[in-house]
């Protein structure tokens, strides 16, 4: 009787222990990450890389280019139509009001990029700004995107922008959902707004609140590289 008892236990110690095993098992992979631009990826399994995410340098624009210019040419996912050489990107790098520009690293290689842009020309629009992310197709879904975004709203948040927004070509479930994976809401779309590779695009935007609007805004402050 007592080996019987005992044998029935450990076969359902054994059977509890597999079913949490395979619980946490599933808990610990990695969601696929989405990023600006999602083509497939040349891993079979989803990873999460930590890149050394920095402050973009002029000396930075010939790899960023290298990685924005498939997404202008092959996706409608930027409504560019000829990709932006390094001298533009510098320019662009050095507009004013200056805002952030970062690029992630592995291994020393440029491997995905992100910056912060005026929303709009108007005086009262100063406190907000426009955000993009960018990462290189042998990248995806390795957390590359969301390592930008992060750094990214925080340096923007430390200037005194009180709102980031996201322009996003639908559809890109992806992208959408890196957005509110870091915080960012859908606040509207507008439809049929782009033509490009031979069919009309929906852009949705996407709104993140990074401080309470207060009754007095100071200035936002002029990114400065550390």
């Amino acid at each position: 009787m007592y080996p019987q008892v005992t044998a029935q236990r450990t076969v359902g110690t054994i059977e509890r222990l597999l079913s949490h095993a395979e619980v946490l098992s599933r808990s610990m992979r990695v969601p696929a990450r989405a990023v600006t631009y999602l083509p497939t990826s040349r891993h079979d399994e989803p990873m999460r890389t930590v890149p050394f995410v920095r402050p973009a340098a002029p000396e930075d624009a010939d790899a960023i280019s290298a990685v924005y210019a498939p997404i202008v040419s092959e996706t409608a996912i930027s409504f560019e139509d000829s990709p932006p050489d390094s001298a533009e990107i510098t320019r662009r790098m050095q507009s004013r009001p200056r805002l952030p520009w970062l690029v992630a690293e592995v291994d020393a290689q440029v491997v995905g990029y992100a910056y912060a842009s005026p929303h709009r020309q108007r005086s009262a629009y100063r406190w907000s700004a426009d955000s993009s992310v960018y990462v290189d197709s042998l990248w995806f879904s390795q957390g590359i995107g969301r390592s930008l975004y992060e750094r990214l709203i925080s340096e923007v948040r430390e200037l005194g922008y009180v709102s980031l927004f996201a322009g996003i070509a639908l559809p890109n479930a992806a992208s959408v959902r890196l957005h509110e994976d870091v915080g960012f809401r859908a606040v509207g779309i507008f439809e049929n707004v782009g033509y490009k590779h031979g069919s009309w695009h929906d852009v949705g935007w996407w709104h993140r609140l990074l401080a309470s609007p207060p009754q007095r805004p100071a200035e936002p402050r002029d990114w400065l590289l550390p």
